[in-house]
């Protein structure tokens, strides 16, 4: 359910696990809240890789928002430098918990940042905008560009809502910028070459969004 990077872009260890390999320094803390996801991303690792059982970001079964309170009440929080919402799934398939812990976190640590990485494609799923969901709870909002067009993010992620998934993940990160005080997107590394993240970018640059380029893992 929680689990740490032992360092940027670094492995996922559970906490006991990670404590003992860098005892010393801050990481991030990782909630998945879901494997459902509606999307199939062709570099997803759900699709990719197998991870040994003890180690899996897979859920056996969704967790309850007062089972991951109680994780949370038990974080040495003086080596967390953030929290992050994300996992094997999407972690808006189940947006009225996602809130309702982005809240829990903010009124018992505020002083912690905030993270959530998504799809984007939540205004699809639920058929109304939902960023203001996010006002004063959450910090940075990481969002999945994938690609420089619909046409090529459709075939990248195979989103379940077809062609309209492009336009409706951009309209989320305009919305976004209005409630969530940094609002990023991303295109993974080899997964597309330099025209295209140069093209991303321009995306990015006229909508006064940021982009980053994410590091490619491929076992």
């Amino acid at each position: 359910m929680i689990v740490y990077a032992t360092h940027e872009g670094g492995r996922y260890l559970l906490l006991k696990d990670s404590l003992k390999e860098q005892p010393e320094g801050k990481r991030g803390l990782y909630i998945n809240l879901t494997n459902r996801c509606n999307c199939a991303c062709t570099f997803c690792l759900r699709n990719m890789k197998k991870m040994a059982e003890e180690s899996t970001l897979w859920l056996k079964e969704e967790p309850s928002v007062d089972e991951v309170k109680a994780e949370l009440d038990n974080v040495p929080w003086e080596y967390i430098k953030e929290i992050v919402f994300c996992g094997f799934g999407e972690p808006t398939m189940r947006l009225d918990a996602l809130v309702e812990l982005l809240h829990y976190v903010k009124e018992k640590y505020p002083e912690i940042p905030t993270r959530l990485n998504t799809n984007g494609l939540a205004k699809l799923e639920y058929g109304y905008e939902v960023a203001e969901k996010f006002k004063d709870v959450l910090d940075t909002v990481s969002i999945s560009l994938n690609a420089s067009n619909k046409e090529r993010y459709l075939e990248l992620t195979r989103a379940k809502y077809g062609i309209e998934s492009y336009d409706a993940m951009l309209e989320f990160a305009v919305a976004c910028k209005k409630y969530v005080p940094n609002v990023v997107l991303t295109v993974v590394e080899k997964v597309e070459n330099q025209e295209e993240i140069d093209l991303c970018q321009k995306i990015c640059d006229d909508r006064g969004l940021k982009l980053r380029v994410r590091t490619y893992e491929d076992s």
